[in-house]
């Protein structure tokens, strides 16, 4: 008699999702590693090109310019991470032996990797050699349980505070930027000033748009990377899983050296920057990225969703409230978990949302796609949606109950708030 043995063949995201669910504590912590000070070799962007680390350092440290202290980094949504702080440090701050208001104190900082999610290399002599910047300048903040923007890190929490524009505005070398976008350099900086805290245009260097039709700034809130475990694509539009745009991010935002393909953006009508400079098909070698995808995605699928304190609700009012979640207010029609984990229900068109289609069509896939909301409390500074355009929860219901006609009553309306604020 014949046996027969049958086989189950695991493609590569059956196992992706095995090792998420059981991951090796080994890659985990090599993933946070990554996450929290590997600069992926963009320092040749961030130093070599924009000089930002002579900017920080000021002329008195070598650098141009008055530097930027503490305080300044601060002002502009840097964070420091307390717990990298020796404790005759945090005396001298407390005491104020160590100045805040000097940018000799800041190079002391990046010594200790202290400034959240910015790398500092130094010379024997200890001069600033360059900075990099990883993948927590923009995904995690700090508990503030030091003082405002010096705490205990949060990865995974977007930094809301983070002006990204006002740093690569600190170059005094724009104008390769500027050249790359087609525009002269008091435009770019105008552009760079017009995002603001918490929002960065991660497409205008594929695509050229500064503005959106109506005139207002092109720029996307900064998002959450907790609770993406199982979520079947990461971006607000879809682009891709979460390694995909790790990849994305890495190579054509934080200008690291690494391997990147997508010929999507080989479209030189939609994507006229990234045709120009082969953003389509990157190639480095050594290869600094790739390698390092599976352990970072890892790290960021174990980050679990943070809870909102409950003195920050009303949970009888958030409990009426998950019934027309489910209910009435049919929230639930989209986000159900089960529908988050399929790229044919994740996805929802323009129209259906009742919004306009300039992000949606800035993407290959010309939709939006349906966050988890999970920690939504941590997101809502700068406002909801993509770009921030509902001010707050009560704008956001407002929204859906007119466009879906649900007949929400003011009272409902509150306790759908409520039940918001309690996820």
């Amino acid at each position: 008699m014949l046996a027969v043995v049958t086989m189950t063949v695991c493609t590569r995201t059956d196992i992706d999702k095995i090792l998420d669910h059981h991951a090796p504590p080994k890659l985990v912590n090599e993933g946070k590693n990554i996450f929290r000070f590997d600069t992926f070799g963009d320092e040749e962007f961030w130093s070599g090109l924009l000089h930002i680390d002579k900017a920080i350092a000021g002329r008195d440290n070598g650098g141009f310019g008055d530097g930027v202290s503490p305080n300044t980094a601060l002002k502009v949504g840097l964070k420091v991470d307390a717990e990298a702080l020796p404790p005759d440090v945090v005396a001298k701050i407390q005491s104020g032996e160590i100045s805040l208001d000097n940018p000799a104190s800041t190079l002391a900082l990046l010594k200790l990797n202290a400034v959240v999610g910015v790398k500092g290399n130094f010379n024997e002599d200890g001069s600033l050699k360059n900075i990099g910047i990883t993948c927590a300048s923009c995904h995690s903040t700090v508990d503030n349980s030091f003082g405002e923007g010096i705490g205990k890190r949060l990865d995974g929490w977007p930094n809301r505070d983070l002006n990204v524009g006002a740093i690569i505005s600190l170059t005094d070398n724009a104008q390769p930027i500027a050249d790359l976008l087609h525009v002269d350099e008091g435009t770019l900086r105008t552009v760079l000033g017009l995002w603001g805290p918490g929002k960065f245009s991660a497409i205008l260097f594929m695509d050229g748009k500064a503005l959106r039709d109506d005139g207002k700034v092109a720029a996307n809130l900064i998002p959450a990377a907790f609770g993406l475990r199982d979520v079947a694509l990461t971006t607000y539009t879809g682009w891709g899983d979460i390694t995909y745009w790790n990849a994305f991010v890495a190579n054509l935002e934080m200008h690291g050296k690494g391997t990147f393909f997508d010929p999507r953006l080989n479209d030189p009508v939609k994507y006229p920057i990234a045709v120009e400079n082969s953003f389509w098909n990157v190639r480095n070698d050594p290869d600094l990225i790739t390698a390092k995808l599976p352990a970072l995605r890892l790290y960021q699928h174990s980050l679990e969703v943070p809870k909102p304190s409950s003195r920050d609700y009303n949970s009888v009012a958030a409990g009426r409230g998950k019934g027309l979640f489910t209910g009435k207010a049919k929230c639930a029609t989209c986000h159900a978990d089960h529908l988050l984990k399929n790229e044919s229900t994740i996805l929802h068109s323009a129209e259906e949302l009742g919004i306009d289609d300039f992000e949606a069509m800035r993407s290959p896939t010309g939709k939006y796609r349906t966050p988890p909301l999970g920690g939504l409390f941590t997101r809502t500074k700068g406002g909801l949606y993509h770009d921030g355009r509902f001010a707050d929860f009560n704008q956001l219901i407002n929204h859906y109950n007119k466009q879906f006609r649900l007949k929400l009553s003011d009272s409902e309306k509150r306790d759908l708030a409520e039940y918001l604020k309690s996820l």
